[in-house]
């Protein structure tokens, strides 16, 4: 497994090591022992998986304490743009974000802690996004922060994305006050 360290704090991009021949693949997206050895001592209790069509944007999602949680995230089939948004008010990146491409392909995860807001956008039709969750989900807990706030310059790499009602209304940034 190769661990790289982005430029915020915690927030980490995993390669396992894939193993292929005549039969397809495996590999190991999750082993707590080896998760735990580079630091991700997380007890996850809670694994969701979503399906979509290409430009279904989902996002900018995160939940509050006591019910805030840290996400191990990875595409099982198709592709996404992967966003992130530090939301830790202490945090240097503080407003910032970081995007990568997830795709059934490279496998690769993205690790994120708590105090960062998640969204991503599914560049192809069929395809099935999965995370492991540190907290359940708790709907008093849940909050949005809207996906193409313009202080934000994110890149979607989209005008039009199919969106939920809750992705419409989500809250201007410089109206967001950070619990973390």
């Amino acid at each position: 497994m190769e661990i790289t360290k982005t430029q915020f704090e915690g927030l980490l991009v995993i390669q396992p090591k894939v193993f292929r021949d005549n039969r397809g693949y495996f590999f190991e997206s999750y082993k707590k022992n080896t998760f735990s050895e580079i630091g991700i001592k997380m007890d996850f209790v809670q694994d969701n998986e979503s399906l979509s069509q290409k430009n279904v944007l989902r996002g900018l999602h995160f939940q509050n304490h006591p019910f805030a949680q840290s996400k191990l995230v990875r595409v099982i089939k198709g592709s996404v743009l992967d966003i992130v948004v530090d939301i830790r008010k202490k945090s240097p990146a503080y407003g910032k974000s970081f995007s990568l491409e997830l795709t059934e392909e490279n496998k690769t995860m993205l690790y994120i802690p708590i105090g960062f807001a998640h969204g991503f956008v599914t560049l192809e039709d069929e395809t099935i996004f999965s995370y492991k969750c540190s907290e359940v989900f708790n709907k008093e807990s849940e909050d949005c922060i809207l996906w193409n706030d313009s202080d934000l310059k994110i890149d979607w790499r989209i005008s039009n994305p199919i969106l939920s009602e809750k992705d419409k209304t989500g809250k201007r940034f410089k109206d967001f006050n950070s619990l973390f």
